[in-house]
């Protein structure tokens, strides 16, 4: 049985994903740092029905939380994660100008800091095995930037270069690394948007609709199945035909 640890997955996106793995019969780490009462209900959801799954609470900015959640996944799985979904990430809208030095270094720290942690602590496993999948959920402003978004769009840009380089050097050891660059997803982090805002941006999608957690899931389920051995150092846009 295959090892999955999904980052951020008491919630949106990462829930979607972790919830595909379960199903197909995974064992599935949950982790959250923000939210432990979200990450616990999320867990009996998954309990119930009848899924091999384990919580793990951790600030995966800290690297040492990091290291005791992978003592804890190989006490609970007696493996360390065959698969790698880095998820945890967070957003801020702002002008350049107000993102104070404490917001730009939360907002690196998160969103790639924390999948640098991750994947130090995963790759020798994969290393050893000649066999891994790591999976990094990116952003469409990483590859065009955006305005307001600079430190959130800089996080993401560089854990795209992060997926190409990562890839290269992995390659011989039957590990692939992919991204995936999602478009507006209908998630709690859009939600705060106004329905103007909502309406604004939909106007520039081709296929007129904002995007499900499960399209990202099963993206995501696709990228690290046999279907897509030769897929490997890509950054897949999954947007709607936006870009």
């Amino acid at each position: 049985m295959k090892t999955v640890l999904v980052t951020g997955s008491s919630r949106g996106i990462g829930k979607s994903i972790a919830y595909n793995f379960a199903k197909e019969g995974y064992c599935v780490i949950l982790n959250s740092g923000s939210n432990i009462l979200k990450l616990e209900k999320t867990y009996k959801e998954f309990k119930a029905e009848g899924f091999n799954v384990h919580l793990y609470f951790a600030n995966l900015t800290e690297y040492n939380q990091c290291k005791d959640m992978f003592k804890f996944i190989f006490e609970q799985a007696k493996s360390y994660p065959d698969i790698l979904v880095n998820n945890a990430g967070i957003s801020h809208s702002g002008l350049f100008q107000d993102t104070t030095p404490e917001i730009w270094s939360n907002i690196i720290n998160t969103n790639l800091n924390s999948a640098y942690h991750c994947a130090y602590l995963a790759v020798p496993h994969m290393i050893k095995q000649q066999f891994g999948n790591i999976i990094n959920i990116s952003s469409i402003w990483g590859q065009v930037g955006a305005s307001c978004e600079v430190a959130y769009s800089t996080s993401k840009s560089a854990l795209n270069g992060f997926t190409k380089s990562l890839a290269k050097e992995l390659g011989p050891s039957n590990i692939r690394v992919n991204a995936i660059a999602c478009g507006w997803i209908d998630t709690d982090m859009t939600a705060y948007y106004s329905d103007e805002d909502r309406f604004n941006f939909i106007q520039d999608i081709p296929l007129g609709r904002i995007g499900k957690t499960k399209e990202v899931a099963d993206l995501c389920t696709f990228l690290t199945s046999d279907k897509s051995s030769y897929i490997s150092g890509q950054i897949v846009t999954l947007d709607g035909g936006m870009f």
